[in-house]
């Protein structure tokens, strides 16, 4: 019968093939493969229940609960002081920033020997303080702070951190700056007032920025030698800003060099007095025909906005809009003037405080009521760059070139078109100036020509000062004191002002901030050869909140 052949329908041993990473099965004849993933994966025989695979952890949200504060905080401070920089800052949300810093603490710094004790939660925050040792070639001195931390929660898990800026490590630090021992780059000075005496932060506690200034500037020709110390090493954003380097502590004394400042020591101590009642308040006071700057004070000790602050100066630019206006004949003391409730330019709506209107007023009138549609109605028949020209050619703002002494900010006034080239007039927009600038101004009105502001003669260095390229013409100088003068007597600023005799001028101003329930309030004048502005952040009006320190110095000094 000979050999049968298999029929169609026999079965066929099969194996199981990999493919990409699964088991592979051909179940004989019929065409169908089931899968499997190595390792244990789910198969399809479980059905339904399969999809739960797919399923993502859910990420813990809302407020952090007093245990998870803790918890976060007690990681990073336990790491830290065991000198385990690595762990402490794997409890943060920045770890290679942390661990930089937290290395350089003790490798840079030299920092031993830390206790880090943590204080009383408040919310999300827990202070906390710091004592260590600081040894460089056989010098030690201890070093003691208080510092604080926050915690946040991971977006990704919502695992506690601790919410990681250099500050955490020092209150002195910016992010990017770092902590430095050693022989000081930079000589101490030894700075004085103009009378011969020391100045320090004991006797002038908001000094500090100011007297870090002078050793950066005039340290290495100043005659000094340099000392042994711990102290902030600025990183670029910092430099941007014009922070200067900071001593913490001295290991050990150099021989500081001398600096002869122009400060007056009476009104110094008067501006002291009157940053130290209010918040976020600065001052500063000069004197007009010289430029010399008298007094320089603010409530906030770690940063200088006295000299340095970029803020919009509100009502108190209406003294450079003033002049500008008066120069074009679209303005004069005297004649009538319009102050609508509203005025619309640029697609912007325009309005005064409380919506108040002047009607058949003069142009005085409204300066002196601080109308800003008196201002903004004029919008139109003025170029874009008529208020960068003034404020640069006649009261030498926003050239990016003033040479006090130590580092400032010198005002800016931007080419602006449309509603911002109309909110400009009236010291919003993109306008920004601090007290340093707007004391200028006012000085500039009384002594009828720009004097660049300095702190130290520019015969000590040789450094050349900045100029006007012109000056306002006779009418209007006197026009523009004449609005002054009213204002101070009659206008915004007559309260504040009360008591300060003699040859006078003033303009309050007040500045919206996006943020902030209250603006910022400011004032500046002048009585004989003595200008003076001020600041205070969210404090309200000019004339209740700058102006009576402003007033203050001016009785002081005047």
């Amino acid at each position: 019968m000979g050999n049968r052949r298999r029929v169609a329908g026999e079965r066929r041993k099969t194996r199981p093939a990999v493919i990409g990473g699964m088991i592979a099965v051909v179940v004989g004849g019929a065409g169908v493969v089931g899968y499997a993933l190595l390792g244990g994966g789910a198969a399809a025989e479980n059905g339904p229940h399969s999809a739960a695979v797919d399923q993502k952890p859910k990420v813990k949200t809302g407020p952090l609960s007093a245990a998870e504060v803790m918890g976060a905080a007690r990681a990073f401070l336990t790491a830290w002081q065991s000198g385990q920089a690595g762990k402490a800052a794997a409890a943060t949300d920045d770890p290679a920033a942390a661990k930089a810093l937290l290395t350089g603490y003790t490798k840079d710094a030299h920092v031993k020997d830390v206790t880090l004790t943590p204080g009383t939660r408040t919310g999300d925050k827990v202070p906390f303080s710091v004592k260590g040792t600081v040894s460089y070639r056989k010098v030690s001195k201890p070093l003691a702070y208080d510092s604080a931390l926050t915690v946040v929660r991971r977006p990704s898990d919502g695992k506690p951190l601790v919410d990681w800026h250099a500050f955490v490590v020092h209150p002195d630090l910016t992010d990017g700056d770092k902590l430095v021992t050693g022989e000081a780059g930079t000589p101490p000075v030894k700075a004085l007032d103009r009378d011969g005496g020391e100045l320090t932060t004991a006797r002038y506690p908001s000094l500090g920025p100011v007297l870090d200034g002078l050793r950066e500037k005039y340290g290495k020709s100043a005659g000094g030698r340099a000392g042994i110390e711990l102290r902030v090493v600025r990183g670029k954003a910092a430099a941007a800003r014009k922070l200067s380097d900071k001593t913490l502590l001295e290991l050990s004394q150099g021989t500081p060099g001398t600096v002869k400042t122009t400060l007056d020591p009476t009104l110094q101590a008067a501006a002291e007095r009157q940053v130290a009642q209010r918040a976020r308040a600065s001052v500063v006071a000069l004197r007009p025909s010289t430029g010399e700057i008298l007094a320089v004070a603010n409530s906030s000790k770690g940063f200088n906005t006295a000299f340095q602050g970029s803020l919009a100066p509100g009502s108190t630019m209406k003294v450079i809009t003033s002049s500008l206006l008066i120069d074009k004949g679209l303005a004069s003391a005297d004649k009538p003037h319009p102050c609508p409730k509203y005025f619309s330019y640029g697609g912007w709506k325009f309005q005064n405080d409380d919506k108040f209107q002047i009607k058949g007023g003069t142009f005085k009138a409204s300066f002196a009521r601080s109308c800003n549609t008196a201002f903004i109605s004029q919008a139109p028949k003025l170029r874009n760059d008529d208020l960068t020209k003034q404020a640069r050619q006649v009261f030498g703002l926003g050239g990016n070139n003033w040479s006090v002494g130590v580092p400032s900010f010198d005002g800016a006034v931007p080419v602006q078109s449309a509603a911002p080239m109309a909110a400009s007039l009236i010291g919003q927009g993109g306008v920004r100036m601090n007290p340093l600038n707007m004391a200028s101004v006012a000085a500039t009105v009384r002594a009828g020509v720009f004097h660049q502001p300095y702190l130290v003669s520019p015969k000590v260095d040789g450094r050349t000062l900045a100029t006007a390229s012109r000056t306002l013409s006779a009418t209007t100088l006197s026009q523009l004191r004449e609005l002054m003068s009213y204002t101070a007597a009659y206008g915004t600023a007559a309260e504040a002002m009360a008591g300060v005799s003699g040859d006078v001028g003033a303009k309050t101003g007040s500045a919206e901030v996006d943020g902030q329930k209250k603006p910022n309030g400011w004032f500046t004048a002048y009585r004989g050869d003595l200008a003076a502005a001020g600041v205070v952040q969210a404090g309200g009006h000019g004339g209740d909140t700058a102006g009576p320190i402003v007033a203050a110095l001016l009785k002081t000094g005047g």
